[in-house]
């Protein structure tokens, strides 16, 4: 009863806490480590006599680790839905491609999974811990008997995970690139492929409050613009000038507070239609996470930086999109 008393707490308290903070400072003046977005993935049983371990395991790390005041959970309601939307393996074995998509989904920055081994009498339980941005794999692992209490080997493993987790972010996080290098990289990528005319209509809002600007919107128009695509002003300009409209929703709302800053998510969706046809030309989403003083702020910050990695993977799609048109309709 106890346990269950102790998971159900943990779960309230994970869907409090999916934020990622900054670098804050000690009362010195010297800076602590910044943490990340973490998401627990369920973990394996290995073999007949490690039967109905994994589930045990993962909700027991899971517990353990939302409780570490430096670690901030996905909410585990969030990575259920992730298996039935993306058909993701629930066997503990993530690909560095499902890693990827996952972070881009989730705003998970770090994902830990693993499995249990039975081995005579003794048990193994490992954790990989794998960086959604880099795909660099790192591991932790402990062991016992088969008859030592699983709580407390767990408790162990949390402790290793948080460990390299704090000691080796560098290699797990990429370095933010800044709004210049992004430009620069996208605008290498794009080469001289035709850029389309652009109409952009993103609403958004933020969960119990009012949403006065439209950030993703702006975000996006801004780096079509820098990318030398024509954007049809969606209030002064016609629709039907466009060769390509994009259409979209985003929203964002609080998540947590920690001490004076308040950490908010974002979702944002979006997808680019032909004009003429109707057709899809690409679709994409993002979930990103952000932390400021205020929270309708931090609620912005979030939108534009996923607005920001939508564009680096949908618009290299619309130009060869209309590259793939104009060798058409010669």
């Amino acid at each position: 009863m106890n346990h269950f008393r102790i998971l159900c707490s943990a779960t309230l308290i994970a869907l409090l806490m999916t934020s990622t903070l900054p670098a804050q400072k000690k009362a010195n003046g010297e800076a602590e480590q910044a943490v990340y977005p973490v998401a627990v993935f369920p973990f394996a049983a290995r073999g007949r006599d490690a039967e109905g371990l994994g589930s045990k395991v993962t909700d027991l790390l899971f517990a353990n680790l939302v409780s570490n005041p430096e670690m901030y959970l996905v909410e585990r309601e969030e990575i259920d839905k992730l298996f039935t939307e993306q058909e993701l393996n629930r066997s503990g074995l993530i690909n560095p491609a499902q890693a990827t998509q996952i972070g881009y989904l989730t705003g998970a920055k770090i994902l830990v999974t693993g499995s249990v081994l039975v081995v005579g009498d003794k048990m193994y339980v490992v954790a990989k811990i794998i960086g959604t941005e880099t795909s660099r794999v790192l591991g932790a692992s402990v062991k016992g008997a088969v008859d030592d209490e699983l709580d407390g080997l767990v408790e162990e493993l949390a402790k290793n995970v948080a460990s390299t987790i704090s000691e080796r972010a560098k290699d797990l996080v990429a370095k933010p690139a800044s709004k210049e290098d992004r430009l620069a990289a996208l605008t290498k990528k794009l080469s001289k492929g035709k850029r389309p005319s652009i109409w952009i209509d993103i609403s958004e809002r933020h969960i119990g409050q009012t949403t006065y600007d439209p950030a993703a919107e702006s975000e996006l128009t801004l780096f079509c613009k820098e990318l030398g695509f024509e954007v049809i002003d969606r209030k002064e300009g016609n629709r039907k000038d466009a060769d390509v409209v994009m259409t979209g929703e985003g929203f964002s709302q609080f998540a947590s507070r920690h001490g004076n800053l308040v950490s908010v998510k974002a979702r944002l969706e979006v997808k680019a239609l032909d004009r003429a046809s109707g057709k899809v030309l690409a679709g994409d989403r993002q979930t990103a996470v952000a932390v400021d003083l205020a929270e309708q702020i931090a609620g912005k910050t979030a939108l534009q930086d996923a607005a920001v990695s939508i564009a680096e993977r949908l618009l290299p799609k619309l130009v060869s999109s209309e590259n793939g048109k104009k060798r058409t309709e010669k």
